[in-house]
């Protein structure tokens, strides 16, 4: 092989500090869009972000130079800042320290995106919190 090859990908989810409904309508698209922003700047491609009021989630591929703690620790972080300093500097917002981090194989993309698009009404009909999404 003449040059690296690789094809990681990451579903990644975070709640909010002690799982406020922090996320809310008129922020969301926002703090989506400052993660897939910081993403990109990291070298990475969005595949899927999306979530409710007291989570996230996101699918990404992303370079093997890249630490998982880094990329989540960076994405969490700007849009946090954002939120906190220009876009409701005088409301509460912060994400949980924890987050929980899982491969998908190239045959996952689809289903994972499938999940991470639906969580509003996946949310809905399930009336138990996933041990991963705690």
């Amino acid at each position: 092989m003449s040059r690296n090859f690789t094809q990681l990908y990451l579903h990644s989810v975070w709640a909010t500090w002690d799982r406020l409904p922090l996320v809310t309508e008129d922020i969301q698209d926002i703090i989506y869009a400052a993660i897939a922003k910081q993403c990109r700047d990291l070298g990475c491609t969005v595949i899927a972000v999306g979530g409710i009021a007291n989570h996230v989630h996101l699918l990404t591929n992303f370079p093997p130079s890249l630490t998982i703690s880094e990329l989540i620790g960076k994405v969490k972080g700007s849009s946090s800042h954002l939120i906190t300093h220009e876009v409701k500097p005088d409301s509460f917002f912060k994400w949980q320290g924890a987050y929980g981090a899982f491969t998908v194989s190239r045959n996952g993309i689809e289903a994972v995106t499938n999940y991470i698009e639906n969580q509003a009404t996946h949310h809905r009909q399930e009336t138990l919190i996933s041990e991963w999404e705690m």
